[in-house]
């Protein structure tokens, strides 16, 4: 870990000059372009067996919306001829959108979001000379979607026959003509790329039946999948290779069920899932970052990963965390994206409380990354406190776990720095 000179923080600071400070971040910051809000269920939701009660509307943490649009919980930046797609706070919704959802003013658990296949996914290798013209048509499917979602919130209460006639059949023609646009740029000058029209039609889906807001994928998984049963008890029949094995599910736990949502003291029965060969297995690093900043100066970390195809996303706080299994692509790598948070140490020679939230946090999934090593740049808006700062950086599969590795002694995808606020 590299750091940089040691320097303790101020004591004494109360809550309420740290929220000022946090909210002085947010309003200095502009280097990120906020091109669509996807609509998102709230970050806190009872569990499945007991009634559904309305919880009180309480302050995401820092990081939860775009600091340069207010409610947004999604920003997207042009890098290194792709997009590159920022989930703020893993989808958790300020105290105003949680409101206007209670007032019927903004998307509810009952409403309905346009869920449509994904793209990305079923791309070929996009040839350099290809490549601006099927990021323009990739980002206008983006914009259809959202489109059709604010007209599904304002007229969606008009039955299922006017959603197919008026939303949905519209919205197929358009995505049907950008992606023949795609599909012939990319034949220009590489492979032509089959059964994109096939991904032309869309469904609208109850909001907490698909992903967990997440539009452009389809995946009708929700939070209620966890249910506590046996995933695969002991290896089809091998005796826990003769070791001493507490538990390996969730069958005997005392535990409430995990929900999808970010809640302790729950038992999770997802299965691990697929994990790579070694020389597929993720890796990451930090490759650039300042020493030393002033309070609240916006700076910049640029993350180097290996084997992390960053194309899965499912938003923790709208109810896919620790929800779906690991997955490995066609080539053997692992589906995910990556975390970037920033905290301030009280203390440098002990470990730091794990409960407080960070001064800064998002999630980064831009449809980049492969065998090969490849970058991204973060832009952090600054940090509000005086003293050393520890920004880490650390790879999520689809739900938001490291990814495995196949050998115990293999590092995982993370690294960590130290940045001197003065």
């Amino acid at each position: 870990m590299r750091r940089s000179p040691r320097s303790r923080r101020p004591s004494g600071n109360t809550r309420t000059k740290r929220l000022l400070a946090i909210g002085a971040t947010l309003a200095v910051f502009g280097g990120v372009v906020a091109v669509t809000q996807i609509s998102s269920a709230g970050d806190r939701r009872p569990h499945k067996q007991t009634r559904p009660v309305a919880a009180e509307c309480v302050a995401p943490s820092p990081g939860a919306t775009a600091p340069a649009a207010r409610g947004a919980t999604t920003t997207r930046t042009f890098q290194n001829g792709r997009w590159v797609t920022n989930h703020w706070g893993d989808g958790q919704q300020t105290i105003e959108e949680c409101q206007e959802t209670r007032s019927g003013g903004g998307a509810t658990t009952g409403s309905l979001a346009v869920a449509c296949p994904d793209v990305v996914s079923r791309l070929p290798q996009v040839p350099d000379r290809a490549r601006a013209e099927v990021d323009r048509n990739l980002a206008l499917l983006q914009t259809q979607i959202t489109d059709a979602d604010k007209r599904l919130a304002a007229e969606g209460n008009k039955g299922q026959g006017f959603i197919n006639n008026a939303i949905l059949a519209p919205l197929a023609s358009k995505r049907r003509a950008t992606l023949d646009r795609i599909t012939i740029a990319i034949d220009r000058f590489g492979p032509r790329p089959r059964g994109l029209a096939d991904l032309a039609k869309c469904q609208a889906r109850p909001v907490n039946n698909n992903n967990g807001g997440n539009p452009d994928n389809g995946n009708p998984n929700n939070g209620g999948g966890n249910n506590g049963g046996n995933n695969g008890g002991n290896n089809g029949g091998n005796p826990n290779n003769g070791l001493d094995v507490l538990a390996n599910n969730c069958n005997n736990s005392q535990l409430q069920p995990h929900d999808g949502f970010q809640n302790g003291n729950r038992c999770i029965s997802t299965a691990f899932g697929e994990v790579g060969a070694a020389a597929n297995n993720p890796s990451l690093l930090i490759t650039e970052f300042p020493q030393q900043i002033d309070r609240n100066q916006g700076f910049a970390i640029r993350v180097s990963t290996r084997n992390l195809v960053r194309d899965r996303f499912l938003p923790a706080g709208q109810g896919g965390y620790y929800l779906e299994s690991s997955l490995l692509n066609g080539e053997g790598l692992t589906r995910g994206h990556f975390h970037t948070a920033c905290r301030m140490l009280n203390n440098t020679d002990e470990a730091p409380a794990p409960e407080p939230v960070p001064a800064f946090f998002v999630a980064t999934e831009d449809g980049g990354g492969g065998s090969q090593p490849d970058s991204v740049v973060i832009q952090i808006p600054g940090l509000p406190e005086s003293g050393t700062a520890q920004c880490a950086v650390w790879a999520g599969d689809g739900s938001h776990r490291i990814p495995m590795s196949e050998r115990a002694n293999q590092t995982p995808a993370f690294d960590a720095v130290r940045i001197q606020v003065n």
